[in-house]
């Protein structure tokens, strides 16, 4: 079988994992193509995954290598330009959320993406392809907790990165989009309905630099969803004990909830400090399976002419919703999505 040559733009902390999935653990593909602007990190393509073929310019790289499909694991700022330009070159894209950080040109990307129906594009909402969340998607689906009417949604950075956060939060587009993005995904994916209100506000206390972005440490917003069903979440970037990410989702006649303790693994540590479980310390730790088969459910859509789960009108929903959150945010008052 042939194989799918893929590139990659952007070999940062999630890049990594990406370029190691497509480099080793997929039939399959060949990473053929790297691009960066770092030095270091077109460095360790060569020599963690064996790839020559590298580039500081993605124009370049779409032109010059032999691919099929680029992944784009970029600045939130660079998404668009860098599907848009891969699309209109004939290369099917897998791209990590969000979809980017204007509305105007989400909205650019979909007309691009819908006029090239041959193409497969997927967004990285990986938190679907969790084995936690898929189980509790098939629960749901089944009617084990009734009608699904609310969720719960906490999502917490440690206070170990937060200088990183910080640095990031000029450009990321704020909390409630770096962040809260994948809260919505799944919120719409669990209620099967739409937003249509949102109420959001934010609080900072211990590093005041995020308020000079217009941004905050802390955020808490409520949805109104089409089918009347309600969402909550909240989230942080000073989580002292860890990478901590839960999700509840209630019905009418019960409840599941999904990592309610953000473990490491399933050891217990007993000493002076009492019974202690280690808790997961980043992204990459926490969906690391996640991250695979999200890649294998794009190169399975390229392979076989196949549409994916996660589509470019549930990146254009949820960034439609975190951009009206975050102006709930900013002005103090709700904001109709309708």
């Amino acid at each position: 079988m042939k194989k799918i040559k893929v590139g990659i733009a952007g070999l940062g902390r999630l890049g990594s994992v990406h370029a190691y999935n497509l480099a080793y653990k997929i039939p399959d593909v060949q990473l053929t193509a790297v691009c960066s602007l770092v030095d270091a990190e077109l460095e360790r393509a060569k020599r963690d995954f064996g790839v020559q073929d590298v580039y500081t310019d993605f124009s370049e790289m779409l032109s010059s290598a032999d691919i099929d499909a680029v992944a784009i694991v970029t600045p939130n700022t660079e998404h668009c330009r860098q599907i848009i330009e891969a699309i209109s070159s004939g290369k099917h894209v897998f791209s990590d959320k969000p979809l980017g950080v204007s509305i105007a040109e989400c909205k650019q990307v979909k007309q691009v993406i819908d006029g090239h129906p041959e193409l497969v594009f997927m967004l990285g909402f990986m938190r679907r392809y969790d084995l936690s969340y898929a189980y509790a998607k098939e629960k749901v689906m089944v009617g084990a907790i009734g009608h699904p009417y609310l969720v719960k949604a906490t999502s917490l950075d440690p206070e170990s990165v937060v200088e990183g956060c910080i640095r990031y939060s000029a450009t990321s587009g704020g909390i409630f989009i770096d962040s809260g993005s994948h809260d919505i995904d799944l919120m719409r994916w669990f209620l099967d309905s739409d937003v249509v209100e949102v109420f959001a506000a934010g609080a900072t206390f211990k590093h005041p630099e995020f308020k000079e972005s217009d941004d905050c440490e802390t955020g808490c917003a409520m949805y109104r969803f089409a089918n009347g069903a309600l969402g909550i979440s909240h989230l942080g970037r000073t989580a002292p004990h860890g990478y901590h990410i839960e999700t509840e989702v209630v019905g009418t006649e019960g409840s599941i909830r999904i990592s309610p303790i953000p473990m490491k693994n399933m050891a217990m540590l007993y000493n002076k400090s009492g019974a202690v479980m280690e808790c997961v310390e980043n992204f990459p730790q926490r969906f690391n399976e996640a991250y695979l088969l999200e890649l294998r459910e794009f190169i399975d859509c390229v392979r076989d002419g196949k549409k994916p789960g996660v589509t470019v009108e549930d990146g254009l929903k949820a960034i439609e919703t975190a951009f009206a959150v975050t102006e709930s945010f900013r002005k103090g008052h709700a904001v109709s999505l309708e």
